[in-house]
Formats: structure tokens, C-alpha cells, sequence
């Protein structure tokens, strides 16, 4: 028994359909855990619906892909003198983030990073005449912006593009292709038809893979039941049961990435309000866990353990039994399955 993902592929596979017609010349984005699918799993799609190329994390993450996807692969871990060399074929493209950077990789080719509002990395404004002398010596694939997901200030992603293909034109930069990432498909319309002499790529992982959240479901095995009583003590420390119920074994802990969280950016009174409560709540061993049952999100009775979770379920709900599965809202790029269920 295990936990699963279940994937229902035609509804996976028409959502991924939408997004590339959106964009045309995307490049998919196969990184961390492969979106929760695995590495493997997405190289495969990409081959499937023609992608020429194939964005990665790492050179860690080019080295296992590139067995399974034949097409180039754009690391999009900036290169850095003195990182660790790692064998790659010369289909692999290094994006790089600094005019040391470009100096150091002669004939390698190349993605230039800009310095975008998300203030990350890239090449500067001032720096950009010092490119001349030194794409001279490597195999330029093109520039990119990597752009933020928010704007709270109004201002607009179009525009940033524009003025960063305005400052490599006046630098007398080549300008045939614009890799970009976080623009919706009528902003990347929009800077198409602006400027019809330079291919504008865009790189996604998130709305492609994950776009559709109904094509996906994890589901954890109830892989015990054993009825306790309010008082009764249970579990690594012998804490108290509250009250009558179950505690429910299910498949899904610590190794699968349940219980790990990574922070949420918060906006409003609400969600700042549900987050205090959370946290106040979790410091009388109060945590809710993601599996769902009878309609209910459960609280975990102890927290995960490495391969299991165990639940406490009350005694007026009805009795889950060995075998039955639990939904589990778990987040993908933390997540790692034992199954691959295809529907």
C-alpha cells in the first residue's frame, strides 16, 4: 500500500496542449522533483508533444536528462567560476548571469541573464558594452528575463521587457532571440508583434505541468485502524487521546515531503489571520494534516513519521478501514510518490 499519484492523462495532456498554443516556442521546465512527476516522467512529455529544447535546474539535473531527452537542454542555475565540473554534451546551454561568467566559458553556448525588477541576478545596464568583446568568444543562444509573479506597484511586465530590449539594442547587443519567464500569453503577444524580428521563448514549468488541478490527485492507503479511547495513550511519546476515535495508519510521511511546508507569501487580513491560528494551535501539538476523510481535512494525532502518518479520527465520523484511500492536498515540488497511477 502505498502513496499515490493519481493522473488523469488525456485532461493532463489537454491542459499541456492549451498552454503551448498559447505560447509558441515554449520551453518546458523540468526541475527539483520534476513538478512531482519525476524527471524522467516530463522528459518524456516534452519529447511526446516536440519540445527542441528543455529547461533544467542544474547541471546535476542535465546530466540524468540528458539520457531521456534527445533535444538541447538550458541549465538555468547560473554559471559561477569555480563550480564543479560536470560532464555535458554540447547540446547543453549554460545560462550565465555576469560578463566574468561569459569569459569563462569560451565556445560554450550561452543565455545571457538580465537584471530584472526581481533583482536576482543578471547583467546590468552598465555592464552590457563590456559584452561585446566577450560574446565574441562564446556561441550567444540569445538573452533572457526572468521576471516576478507580482506587481504590486502597478507597474507592467511588458514594459520592463521593452526597456531591456531597448538597452541591447542601443548597446549594439544581437537580439534574435528573448528567453522570458512569468509573462501571460497576450503579453507575450504583445511583445511578438512589437518587435517581429526576435523570437520570444518562453520558459514554464508550473502553469504547464500543474495548470490543471483537477487532472491530479495524491491519495495515501489506510494501512491501520486501531480504535482508542478519550485517555488512552498512543504513539512515540504516549501522548493522551482527547477523545473517543481512531487512529488511522496511512501511507505518506516525512520521505514523501509530508508535513514539510515551505512558506507562503500571505496577503490580507484573512490569511494572516488563519496563519496565527495555525501557528498558535501547533504549540499545543495541534497540527492538520492534509489528508482528507468523510469530507474533512484530519489532524495528525503525532506528528509524520518517515513513511506513515498517523490520524486521529473522532468517533463521529465513520470508521475508515485498511485499504481505503485518503486524498491528500500535498503540494508537487515537495512531494515524492511510491506509485504512478494512470486513469
Amino acid at each position: 500500500m502505498a502513496l499515490s499519484l493519481y493522473v488523469d492523462t488525456a485532461r493532463w495532456r489537454a491542459h499541456q496542449k492549451t498552454v503551448i498554443d498559447q505560447f509558441p516556442g515554449l520551453i518546458p521546465v523540468c526541475k527539483g522533483n520534476g513538478y512531482g512527476f519525476g524527471h524522467e516522467r516530463l522528459a518524456d512529455e516534452a519529447a511526446r508533444f516536440g519540445a527542441d529544447m528543455l529547461a533544467v535546474g542544474t547541471t546535476y539535473e542535465a546530466a540524468k536528462i540528458k539520457d531521456w531527452f534527445g533535444g538541447d537542454l538550458l541549465v538555468l542555475t547560473p554559471f559561477r567560476r569555480g563550480e564543479e565540473p560536470v560532464p555535458l554534451p554540447d547540446r547543453v546551454i549554460r545560462s550565465v548571469s555576469s560578463v566574468d561568467g561569459v569569459h569563462a566559458l569560451v565556445g560554450a553556448r550561452v543565455v545571457i541573464e538580465c537584471m530584472s525588477s526581481m533583482k536576482r541576478h543578471g547583467v546590468r545596464e552598465e555592464e552590457l558594452q563590456q559584452l561585446h568583446a566577450a560574446i565574441e568568444d562564446v556561441r550567444l543562444e540569445g538573452f533572457a528575463l526572468h521576471l516576478p509573479l507580482d506587481r504590486p506597484d502597478g507597474t507592467d511586465a511588458v514594459e520592463e521587457v521593452i526597456a531591456w530590449m531597448d538597452r541591447l539594442r542601443a548597446a549594439r547587443l544581437p537580439l534574435h532571440t528573448m528567453f522570458v519567464s512569468h509573462l501571460r500569453a497576450e503579453e507575450q503577444a504583445r511583445l511578438q508583434q512589437q518587435f517581429p524580428q526576435t523570437r520570444f521563448r518562453a520558459r514554464i514549468g508550473t502553469r504547464l505541468w500543474l495548470g490543471d488541478h483537477e487532472a491530479t490527485e495524491y491519495r495515501g492507503a489506510v494501512l491501520d485502524v486501531t480504535r482508542v479511547a478519550k485517555g488512552d495513550r498512543f504513539g512515540y511519546r504516549q501522548q493522551k487521546a482527547a477523545s473517543d476515535g481512531w487512529l488511522v495508519v496511512v501511507a505518506g510521511g516525512t520521505s514523501h515531503g509530508v508535513g514539510l511546508e515551505a512558506p507562503k507569501a500571505m496577503h490580507g487580513v484573512m490569511p494572516r489571520a488563519k496563519g496565527v491560528a495555525r501557528a498558535g494551535l501547533a504549540t499545543v501539538n495541534r497540527n492538520l494534516s492534509p489528508f482528507v476523510w468523510a469530507g474533512k481535512q484530519r489532524w495528525f494525532a503525532e506528528p509524520p513519521h518517515m513513511q506513515v502518518s498517523i490520524l486521529f479520527v473522532p468517533a463521529d465520523a465513520q470508521e475508515p478501514r485498511v485499504g481505503d484511500e485518503l486524498v491528500a492536498h500535498l503540494r508537487h515540488t515537495t512531494t515524492q510518490f511510491d506509485r504512478l497511477v494512470e486513469r
